[in-house]
């Protein structure tokens, strides 16, 4: 969107990383730094920065960037703690900035033809709301087994890496924020006890059941070369991993996590948990989260009627969302935009639809108020996670 948007420095120490969106440009016209500390010391160059490191590291890089002046595209989630989450909201409200948390699922074409059904009013005064994600067990395995958020204590929970989007929505689609939360989950399947007889510690090492494990890292080499992207130097890009040969990601599996077995790692995020809570408006919600499911679904519950959808309803051969109106007993499919065939629609098309939006969300009479915007959201997914850690008691 450069008739929008211009992108006119980059930090990172990695060079290549630089060089790549360095390259977006001519040369010289965007500044680039390798570090955080060189980018800060330069002062404001921009309207709007985008900080996505490591969880982290999001505080430190927000704090710093407030004091500079910008409005922020922040990765989720904002902070690594409740109370720093509510310091970044503070601090933003002090010298009048925006933190927009990357909270993408409400900008895809998907929950944007939620959002719109709730707002027109027909399913009346909404009661409860349902939302469960599928992490599928690939996934779970290369990103909270064997990747970056594995560990608690180097990231993030798991209810808030990866369903601190689903908590957001969950305020979001309430329009209120959690007033009493409760939350159960443990590691039931990816630990030690569970691994086959003879299992090695890597499945380089020849395992005697690689042939029927889900969770052989040798599907890199085929059908899952897509996770390699983030992971693998050399692999980046919409190509990257599809072009290399075998030899290089075989090498890599050898020594890397993504080679471990998953019943020999050192994890410890759980691989399911449920959230129950009452909003402040009355509206009750719930979350389901296990690795062994796939995508994402949302029932939304009225005094007139309930919507349903999600991804899984699509693929049995339902409608991706529909209503059923308590009165007529009828049940209509509501229309969602099809998404743009780029080649790319991550999180369903809500990484582009958030960049789409950013010009209104940060200008115009539309615009943000200053603070970290989904607080709600983040509160209630800590709030959870000290529940849970609590044998599921209250939390509010």
């Amino acid at each position: 969107m450069p008739e929008r948007y211009q992108l006119v420095a980059v930090a990172d120490h990695d060079a290549a990383k630089t060089e790549t969106l360095a390259s977006l440009r001519d040369p010289g016209e965007i500044q680039v730094f390798d570090s955080d500390k060189s980018l800060f010391a330069a002062g404001k160059l921009a309207d709007v920065l985008v900080i996505a490191t490591q969880d982290a590291d999001h505080y430190g890089n927000a704090m710093d960037a407030l004091d500079c002046g910008y409005d922020l595209v922040l990765e989720k989630p904002a902070a690594e703690t409740l109370e720093r989450c509510e310091e970044l909201d503070r601090k933003a409200r002090e010298t009048g900035c925006r933190i927009l948390p990357c909270f993408v699922l409400r900008y895809s074409p998907f929950y944007q033809a939620v959002r719109e059904f709730v707002d027109g009013g027909r399913l009346g005064k909404i009661i409860t709301i349902r939302a469960s994600e599928g992490v599928e067990a690939f996934h779970q395995a290369h990103s909270y087994v064997r990747g970056h958020w594995a560990k608690s204590e180097t990231a993030s929970p798991m209810i808030v890496a990866k369903c601190s989007h689903d908590t957001d929505l969950m305020c979001w689609l309430a329009n209120s924020s959690p007033k009493s939360i409760t939350s159960h989950g443990r590691l039931d399947w990816f630990k030690k006890e569970n691994a086959p007889e003879g299992a090695p510690m890597r499945c380089t090492d020849g395992c005697p059941v690689a042939a029927d494990c889900i969770f052989d890292a040798h599907r890199y080499l085929n059908e899952k070369r897509n996770f390699l992207r983030m992971v693998m130097p050399g692999a980046e890009g919409k190509t990257g991993a599809y072009e290399l040969p075998e030899e290089p990601i075989l090498e890599f599996l050898k020594t890397s996590p993504w080679g471990r077995c998953v019943y020999h790692c050192d994890n410890n995020v759980v691989d399911h948990q449920i959230v129950s809570c009452e909003m402040e408006n009355g509206v009750t919600a719930s979350l389901t989260m296990t690795a062994f499911d796939s995508d994402r679904t949302i029932e939304i519950h009225g005094t007139r009627g309930s919507l349903r959808g999600g991804d899984p309803y699509k693929r049995g051969g339902a409608h991706e969302l529909w209503f059923y109106d308590h009165k007529e007993g009828n049940i209509e499919a509501i229309p969602v935009k099809e998404l743009e065939s780029d080649g790319y629609a991550s999180h369903g098309g809500g990484d582009t639809g958030i960049v789409d939006a950013l010009d209104r969300l940060f200008a115009g009479p539309n615009a943000l108020s200053p603070g970290l915007d989904g607080l709600a959201g983040h509160r209630l997914a800590y709030l959870a996670e000290e529940s849970r850690l609590a044998g599921g008691a209250p939390r509010s």
